[in-house]
């Protein structure tokens, strides 16, 4: 090399002097101990990738440096392939070839946070984020088997791609295959632990480090449900990320283990790992990066095994004020009006993950006072609440949503949240209840404002007792938000802004519109999700004509008339705001 040490080099960088690499490289042997003492290493000799920086977030020592001279790593990797005329890619627009990633293997890959790239006249191109480690450059020499030539490349980058073309958690799997088959057994159980607490450096090879990177992962991405779906021939895992699914990268042996990553996540939940042929409903509380995360785990067998589902929730993302849910002053008006009555029934509606629990969760909370008794049944109960008293619903038992709410009534409750209305004898107890002095918050399967009216009388509710008890219905949808990074306006023409039901006083105003580009901060250009709203509040008119068992259309058109928003109009004034696309508000507002 130009120079005789990292040291030396990042002195000539003007990256530290020798006495201030000497105080950072103490530090970042300090920072390190927590995880085994730190290798007294000196010169070129420097690897920082000996220590699995999984299990310490500190990284490799050039990485460290980096950050403590505030200079990019982008930057440092310039200087480092200028200086020893390494090449510098990125790893974002190179697809790495099936024949260099086969000469390393996963273990290696991820050991040393490198990538395969390409095979040149018999030469292997792996890049690297660390060029001043000895080891990790006879290492994988070593691996492969041949020569082998380096670049450089960010250590976020390498991480990226070892995801995207090896797989989540491919050593792990590749271990325990490997394992498998020398001891020739099926069941892993006995690698099972009690331990909840999910961090990002769990590296020992197991099926617990492998369930745990997943649910690692997920989190990190913002995914709300991950999905075990097994297949003929290979175990599928999905992510739900702002309502969209995402197929995960995995090894192909995950189909060998399936039986015992099934069984692993029964135990974490608390199910009868012996039981396999009934769907189980169970739960697992886990720490991540200390943050508390409840999740709903859901199986239900399967042709080729059993189905499993996990459903993510924090208490931030439960427990959010009215401000964060994306309403409009007009209407959060309207519903602070309804929640702060002594009686009356408020129904949220919609499909299946639009957020309706979110939103319940959040009136709840804006009510939750001490000089209120709050009560809630629901089926499950999603996250705990302070100072409410929360009951699970348990068929099996006779603990039913009716059963549970005629007890309520003698319980002295200001406020009863049902978690949802399924039947007649559940909507009439809801009833009497807000004929009674109390408040009722609860949800309905319907696909508008108008039709949860409908709905009910088809129930059997006889309409007086919904005109005169219901106060407020919301129909919601969740589209995804636009990023803020990367999205881009383009021209519409006035015709097809017209046809997809923009007014022409709104296209006079002059917005603008935009659409989703895509980075390495969001996903395909989205990030997050908005609330879309259409909020009825039931007026005298609206109630007279509820007397007369009115169709939903013809609700509907008094509705609008009194100048509430329905669905569409709400999205479109999302996308003129330019939080959303236009594309995403025809996906969840268009038939």
């Amino acid at each position: 090399m130009a120079y005789a040490s990292f040291r030396d080099f990042c002195a000539a960088a003007e990256l530290a002097s020798a006495d201030q690499f000497d105080k950072w490289r103490s530090d970042w042997d300090s920072a390190r101990s927590g995880n085994g003492s730190a290798e007294n290493v000196d010169g070129e000799n420097v690897d920082g990738e000996n220590v699995d920086e999984g299990k310490s977030p500190v990284g490799s020592l050039p990485n460290f440096i980096c950050k403590k001279s505030g200079k990019s790593e982008t930057d440092f990797l310039s200087r480092v392939g200028e200086a020893f005329d390494w090449e510098t890619i990125d790893l974002s627009n190179v697809k790495p070839e099936t024949e260099a990633r086969l000469k390393i293997s996963s273990k290696v890959a991820s050991q040393h946070k490198v990538i395969p790239v390409r095979v040149e006249e018999g030469v292997l191109v792996v890049a690297t984020s660390n060029p001043f480690s000895t080891d990790l450059l006879n290492a994988v020499r070593f691996a492969a088997q041949g020569p082998v030539n380096f670049v450089l490349a960010p250590s976020e980058d390498i991480t990226k791609a070892y995801e995207k073309y090896y797989g989540v958690g491919a050593e792990t799997i590749d271990e325990l295959a490997q394992e498998q088959e020398e001891d020739g057994e099926e069941d892993l159980e006995l690698m099972f632990s009690d331990d909840k607490e999910i961090a990002e450096g769990d590296h020992e090879a197991s099926i617990i480090k492998f369930v745990n990177q997943v649910i690692f992962l997920a989190q990190k991405n913002r995914a709300t449900d991950i999905h075990f779906e097994p297949q003929e021939d290979e175990l599928q895992i999905r992510h739900r990320i702002d309502g969209i699914l995402h197929i995960m990268p995995l090894p192909p042996a995950l189909k060998k283990l399936q039986a015992a990553l099934i069984s692993r996540i029964k135990v974490m939940s608390g199910m009868n790992i012996a039981e396999k042929r009934l769907p189980q409903d169970g739960r697992i509380n886990v720490r991540i990066s200390g943050n508390e995360i409840d999740i709903r785990v859901s199986t239900v067998p399967t042709v080729y095994g059993e189905s499993v589902s996990l459903r993510l929730l924090t208490r931030a993302s439960v427990l959010k004020g009215m401000d964060s849910l994306g309403m409009t002053a007009a209407l959060e008006k309207d519903i602070r009006e309804v929640i702060t009555k002594p009686h009356g029934i408020m129904l949220v509606t919609g499909p299946t993950g639009s957020g309706k629990s979110t939103s319940l969760y959040s009136f709840l909370n804006t009510i939750n006072s001490n000089d209120k008794r709050i009560m809630t049944v629901e089926d499950p109960v999603e996250y705990e609440m302070k100072g409410v008293n929360q009951v699970h619903v348990k068929n099996d038992i006779g603990r039913t949503f009716p059963h549970v709410l005629r007890h309520f009534l003698r319980q002295d409750p200001d406020v009863i949240m049902v978690g949802e209305i399924r039947d007649l004898e559940t909507a009439n107890i809801a009833i009497k209840a807000a004929q009674t002095g109390h408040l009722v918050l609860s949800t309905l399967h319907t696909n508008s404002a108008a039709e949860t009216l409908t709905r009910m009388m088809n129930m059997g509710v006889p309409s007086f007792n919904i005109a005169t008890s219901v106060s407020l219905i919301i129909a919601q949808r969740l589209g995804r938000r636009l990023c803020s990074s990367c999205k881009q306006p383009f021209d519409v023409p006035k015709d097809v802004l017209l046809e997809e039901g923009f007014t022409q006083e709104q296209i006079d105003t002059g917005f603008t519109l935009y659409r989703p580009k895509g980075c390495d901060k969001c996903n395909g250009g989205y990030k997050g999700r908005v609330g879309i709203y259409e909020v009825v509040k039931i007026t005298d008119e609206l109630a007279n004509m509820i007397m007369e068992e009115a169709s939903s259309i013809k609700i509907a058109k008094q509705a609008q008339a009194e100048g509430f928003r329905n669905l569409r109009q709400s999205a479109l004034l999302k996308v003129m705001e330019g939080v959303t696309s236009l594309e995403e508000a025809n996906r969840v507002t268009k038939d």
